[in-house]
Order: C-alpha cells, then structure tokens, then sequence
C-alpha cells in the first residue's frame, strides 16, 4: 500500500521515512558531542535520548551505531552510551591530523572568505570572550564549534569538511577538561589570530593561528588524560 501524504495539484509531500528519521537524529546527537554536550565519564541512557528527541529507541540506536563505529561513542552497558577514553597515542595521532588537515582548510578560507562569514566570526569572538568571562563552559565550547566551524565551511570543501568533523568528533568532547587550565583564555587569543588573519586574507598566518590553538590544547590534554 502507497503511503499517504499530503497532496494538491502538482505537489505531494509524503511522512518522513525512516530514512531521513534515522540521517536527523544522527544529526542531532552528533551535534551534541561536537559541542561538548556529552561530558567524558558521563553515561548517556539511549532511551533519554529517545524521550528528548521524541523518538522511539530504534532511530537512535542505529545512530548510535554509526557513531560507535566512528569512534565518536563507545557503548557503556546495554543501554547506555558515553565518551571512548582517549590514549595518549591516540590523541597524539588526531592532533597530528588535525594540524595538517585544520590549517589546509584555514588557508583555503583565507582566499575564498567573505564579509558576511566574517560578521559572523566577529560575533562569535564576542560570544566566546563572554562565555569565557562567565565561566559557562557550554556556551563556551557552542561558539568554539561554531567558529572553528564557520571557517571550515568558508574553504569551500564538503570532503575536507567531513574529515574535520570525524576528527573533532573523537576529540571535542574533551574540550570540557580545558577550563580549569585557562586554555579558554589562551585558545581566544588564537582565534583573535585567526580572525585578523582571515580579514587580511593571509593563509600562512590563518595557518599558523589554528595551528597553535590546536597545539595549546594538546599540551593541556595530553596531561589529563595521561
């Protein structure tokens, strides 16, 4: 039997599919590790998930699975999820990675960035200098997934923006730890960096900038989690 959807001349639009059920929630929980929602050491029960995006278990658990496998989650028991423990070697290898890969889109941002992306940078450094002088290590690390992510979108890539994202979703989730270090203070002055380099269009000191942002959070976490 056909599915019944809405219909007028020449249009119909059908329920969502399982499918795209499945691709949304999968969104939304990615989401939510990108922007440090899920603290390492947290259990996650899948059906508060299920409860808070109005979903049954089936959806999530299929993203859960995709998420699993990009070692982004790790399943704790049965019915609960959480952060995988990062090795030290395993954090060396993303910020090798992320050094080469962040900086190459940061430098196509530099020829390709325009005055609307640059607005919106421009406030989001006023957003994270205010998280940052309250102390709210949530909206701290939205405006840093935010920005960071607002260049790479300026490089104009949807392969290399893909393969960031992979990277910061093994990795993000640690960006919690960071604040009682001060690195928040430290990691504005680089993005101040990245942001006066991007106005001049400077791709070897928008590479520069992101490359010592990464590499201050390391020397942070490479500690923690040893």
């Amino acid at each position: 039997m056909a599915e019944a959807g809405y219909r007028r001349p020449g249009v119909e639009i059908l329920p969502l599919s399982k499918e795209t059920l499945q691709d949304r929630v999968y969104r939304q929980i990615a989401s939510l590790i990108l922007e440090g929602g899920i603290v390492p050491g947290e259990m996650v029960p899948v059906q508060s998930l299920a409860d808070a995006f109005g979903v049954s278990a089936m959806p999530v658990r299929e993203a859960l699975r995709r998420l699993t496998a990009a070692n982004a989650l790790t399943v704790v028991s049965g019915r609960s999820i959480g952060i995988p423990r990062l090795s030290r070697a395993k954090l060396t290898d993303l910020r090798n990675v992320r050094i080469e890969i962040e900086a190459l889109a940061g430098k196509w941002a530099a020829q390709r960035i325009q005055d609307a992306e640059l607005e919106t940078l421009r406030s989001l450094l006023e957003a994270l200098e205010k998280a940052n002088a309250s102390g709210d290590i949530k909206s701290y690390l939205r405006a840093n997934y935010a920005f960071h992510f607002s260049i790479y979108q300026a490089a104009g890539s949807e392969s290399i923006l893909n393969i960031i994202e992979n990277l910061w979703l093994q990795v993000s989730p640690y960006f919690n730890m960071l604040h009682d270090s001060g690195n928040y203070t430290k990691a504005n002055e680089h993005h101040q960096s990245m942001f006066a380099a991007l106005c001049a269009h400077d791709e070897k000191a928008v590479e520069a900038a992101i490359q010592a942002d990464i590499d201050a959070a390391y020397h942070v976490l490479v500690d923690l989690v040893s």
